[in-house]
């Protein structure tokens, strides 16, 4: 597991470079054939990198296993940050966040006897929103009984039975430009107008109830000495259930401008549903738990803000179980890294998870 964890991470795979991304599912590819002995299904795209579907077995209602072989990091981050185990502690630019979960995958297919089809999804572009995944993710899991994503756990273990759903937006403001000492009241400041907006958006959250909204990214204004003519905001909003969505949405596109002649131009939407904590959910959790138990250690679970393809397939009614891959910690920082006796553990236990379904 070792060995083809550290060829994953070497194989550098920033989301947006398609080259490198298609060279990483080269050996994604090549991983699950020896493991399983099945060629994978290769969706190619044009514009992202390619996604993998290895298909084991065949029938109806299978069950998913969803991973992504693109990371975050830059090409050449493997001079600074290598791959390296030091005892039961794994580093390297992507290893947790996830190709310790598609080895994983595959080498707990090679032990499991399921008896209905398992099918896996290697996608190469989540770190980036799985705009060119998302119809092959959702039209895979319609009609699955169950989809387990292969995320890495939280930090302490924790499997993963809700995440918050995702929305960006940007908003534009054009306002008029105008000499700020000559003749300041000819202008309408775009700044301002945007001041107005942002205290207004910051008044829509709910955190509560678990709707969060941040305004991250601000522009505006060319000089000190100009009235603004246009500014522009970058907006992230986050929720626990689609009823808030569908509130936060409906606000953001209703806001209206405070100065008089001040224009508002607003683009964006939904990326990622919620992914809800559903009965089905729930009563896959226990399975899960059960499994764990016979094993020799406990699994809880937990929520989390941040989403994965796993909020697609749990927003179309299947049950879906997040963070199966391994314990560790640091996704998307320098510190990222997993545990090999975590690792170990989920590797069996997804197989009889498998199994279990």
């Amino acid at each position: 597991m070792l060995a083809a964890l550290e060829r994953l991470v070497g194989a550098e795979s920033p989301s947006l470079d398609k080259a490198r991304c298609d060279a990483c599912a080269d050996d994604v590819a090549e991983l699950f054939r020896q493991r399983t002995g099945v060629a994978a299904i290769r969706h190619r795209r044009p514009d992202r990198g390619d996604h993998l579907e290895i298909r084991v077995g065949e029938g109806a209602q299978p069950i998913v296993l969803l991973c992504h072989h693109d990371t975050v990091w830059a090409e050449g981050t493997l001079t600074r940050m290598p791959f390296r185990v030091d005892g039961d502690r794994v580093t390297g630019p992507g290893s947790y966040d996830m190709k310790a979960g598609i080895v994983e995958a595959a080498f707990a297919l090679e032990r499991a006897r399921p008896r209905r089809p398992v099918v896996v999804l290697s996608t190469s572009d989540e770190e980036v929103g799985s705009a060119s995944s998302r119809p092959l993710i959702e039209d895979t899991a319609r009609g699955a009984v169950a989809v387990l994503v292969l995320e890495p756990a939280a930090s302490g273990g924790a499997i993963k039975t809700a995440r918050k759903g995702i929305a960006d937006f940007v908003l534009d403001v054009d306002g008029r430009a105008a000499h700020a000492g000559v003749e300041p009241e000819k202008g309408i400041s775009a700044i301002e107008e945007l001041a107005h907006q942002v205290v207004a958006l910051k008044g829509l959250a709910d955190p509560p109830n678990g709707t969060t909204i941040n305004v991250g990214v601000v522009r505006g204004g060319t000089r000190p000495n100009v009235v603004a003519a246009h500014a522009e905001a970058e907006i992230d909003v986050r929720f626990a259930r689609a009823s808030e969505a569908t509130r936060i949405v409906a606000a953001i596109e209703r806001l209206q401008p405070r100065l008089q002649g001040a224009r508002l131009r607003i683009r964006g939407g939904v990326d990622r549903p919620p992914m809800e904590r559903s009965p089905g959910v729930v009563r896959l959790a226990q399975v899960a738990q059960r499994l764990a138990a016979e094993l020799g250690f406990s699994l809880t679970e937990t929520s989390t803000g941040g989403g994965s393809d796993g909020n697609f397939t749990a927003a179309l009614g299947v049950p879906t179980l997040d963070g199966l891959g391994p314990d560790g910690g640091g996704a998307h920082a320098d510190s990222e890294h997993l545990l090999v006796e975590s690792w170990l553990q989920r590797t069996q236990l997804l197989s009889l998870l498998i199994e279990a379904l």
